[in-house]
């Protein structure tokens, strides 16, 4: 079960030559700086662009061959696009008669969606009435309710501030884990990547730079995003303690214990947290004590890379099945003889862990 996109296109001052797949149902998002050609991916799977040459198959359906109408893609927009003369509930309805009749297959029912994404308290609003992440939801809800195949989802929170983001992020990972419908994100936000998506695809200049599950991509040191603040390592946990007395939580990282503030989520949850690169210190004795660093995990440098402009190395350190990333400068590496294969401890504070 796969998406497959290739797509090759021409515009006047641009071309795109992109192609990459993904294994479904998943999140797949798009990851780049403007204008690399993210939008344009989503116009020639959704059918709204007339590509010089296209092929887009899901799970075995040549989506390429049919007209938009009848690719059975939803689309969710960074502005909703609700119509603002109609109620919440009659948005919703609107995308049920939309839904194809023909085998009489329902993949998610009105009550379903409406609890899904908690807007039932919102039946009889206008959109007017609305707070924007609460727009959002409603569309997404009317997105689902055509009984899409697919879902392409174009930066939906970009419109949002950051309360209202962290406010809808809940739900949209409830999409992740409760359907299994395939969704396509494009986003300019590593936090909502690393939440949500299990493949990222990178683009530039209408390239594919990189595309793989996103704990690999993330982690790998090659790339250009190494050297930034969105560098860092993207770990699927479970919950293996919680230590009330010193409110912290024990996680269970690919066999490396990472601690974390205290969080509710009961013993054996699985969970996603992000380890920044630039929180994570190397040192290749043993670590000090009594310092306030809660997680000192020793490992094996697996790779090391320095920036082009030599202001900045990033190591790659497995710890057990984990890969951890750490940022420093040339110069630490010198003076620490870090290589690969050099034994080093990954020291970095519970606070800095950021947990999804």
């Amino acid at each position: 079960m796969t998406l497959s996109v290739l797509l090759k296109h021409t515009f006047p001052a641009f071309a795109a030559d992109v192609e990459f797949s993904a294994p479904t149902p998943g999140v797949v998002a798009l990851f780049g700086p403007s204008g690399c050609g993210k939008s344009t991916v989503m116009s020639a799977i959704s059918g709204l662009l007339k590509a010089d040459e296209a092929k887009v198959v899901l799970d075995g359906k040549v989506l390429s061959d049919l007209v938009p109408a009848d690719r059975r893609v939803g689309v969710v927009f960074q502005d909703g696009r609700l119509f603002p003369h109609m109620t919440v509930a009659s948005n919703l309805h609107y995308g049920l008669r939309r839904a194809p009749k023909a085998n009489g297959r329902q993949r998610v029912g009105f009550d379903e969606t409406v609890e899904l994404l908690g807007i039932g308290h919102l039946l009889d609003r206008k959109p007017r009435r609305l707070s924007g992440g609460e727009r959002q939801r409603v569309a997404i809800g009317r997105a689902l309710l055509c009984q899409p195949d697919l879902l392409l989802m174009d930066e939906p929170l970009s419109a949002l501030d950051a309360t209202r983001k962290h406010e809808i992020l809940p739900f949209l990972k409830r999409l992740h884990d409760d359907l299994d419908i395939p969704i396509v994100l494009i986003s300019h936000s590593i936090e909502e990547v690393a939440q949500l998506a299990d493949t990222l695809v990178l683009l530039d200049q209408g390239r594919v730079v990189a595309a793989g599950p996103v704990s690999e991509i993330l982690a790998r040191a090659d790339l250009p995003f190494a050297s930034s603040i969105n560098a860092g390592a993207v770990l699927s946990v479970t919950v293996k303690a919680h230590h009330e007395s010193r409110w912290l939580t024990e996680l269970d990282a690919h066999g490396a214990s990472v601690f974390v503030p205290i969080c509710p989520e009961p013993v054996g949850a699985r969970m996603r947290i992000r380890i920044p690169a630039n929180e994570v210190v190397l040192g290749i004795k043993a670590p000090p004590e009594n310092v306030s660093t809660n997680n000192m995990l020793l490992g094996t440098v697996r790779n090391l890379r320095e920036t082009a402009d030599k202001t900045m190395a990033m190591a790659e350190v497995m710890v057990g099945d984990a890969l951890i990333l750490s940022q420093l400068t040339p110069d630490s590496v010198m003076d620490l003889g870090i290589a690969p294969g050099t034994s080093a401890y990954a020291m970095f504070k519970s606070i800095g862990v950021q947990v999804f």
